[in-house]
């Protein structure tokens, strides 16, 4: 998340030069848990980071278009993407989201933890991301329902939705969608005194109807 005086290119640019990784390098457990059955076909992954669930999809089988407003990122994103032999399955690219998108459309687009304190439009770019799931593909969100347990008053000016709020600021068309999850869970997560606590985040998948 980011300090609203700078912008998020250069937060995230700043985050990720800090150290050689920031994340685990592991696929999200419910990018696993929601698309493990799916047939692969092609797949979005915004704010991919550095990578995880871009490579761990290219694995599956899946040719994949990686967004991420941070050069940093998307460079070391590339050279694990190398390192697991997967480079020709991933197409990496910058985006500011809200300003550009990709273009064409998907089999699979997902979304995780797409949150910040910048103007990040997030709402309207999720629901640019459902405009862009094809005929019988589906669209995953996984955010956060709320603050950190640790620090419950973080960033009291950013609205972390629950799932319901989140399927309702999609906006899908009537008869045009099938819901297939909306639902919170839990997770163990690190605070940052190293303790291990439980964090409430949420689940959204839904399937374009073909036809």
């Amino acid at each position: 998340m980011t300090d609203t005086q700078i912008s998020d290119e250069e937060f995230w640019n700043t985050r990720y030069a800090e150290s050689g990784r920031i994340w685990s390098g592991k696929p999200n457990a419910a990018l696993v848990r929601e698309v493990a059955d799916l047939a692969p076909g092609r797949a979005l992954d915004l704010g991919c980071g550095e990578g995880g669930d871009a490579i761990w999809l290219a694995r599956q089988g899946w040719r994949v278009t990686a967004v991420d407003v941070s050069r940093v990122a998307l460079d070391r994103a590339a050279g694990h993407a190398a390192e697991e032999g997967v480079a020709d399955r991933i197409d990496w690219q910058r985006h500011t989201l809200g300003e550009t998108f990709p273009e064409g459309t998907f089999d699979l687009v997902s979304s995780h933890f797409l949150h910040t304190l910048g103007e990040l439009p997030r709402e309207e770019v999720l629901r640019t991301a459902a405009g862009a799931v094809a005929p019988g593909g589906v669209l995953l969100v996984v955010g956060h329902s709320g603050p950190p347990p640790w620090e419950p008053d973080a960033h009291p000016d950013v609205h972390l939705p629950v799932a319901r709020e989140v399927l309702a600021d999609l906006r899908l068309a009537e008869g045009e969608w099938e819901v297939l999850v909306c639902e919170e869970h839990e997770r163990l997560q690190t605070a940052p005194d190293g303790q291990q606590m439980v964090r409430t985040d949420n689940t959204v998948k839904v399937r374009r109807l073909a036809g």
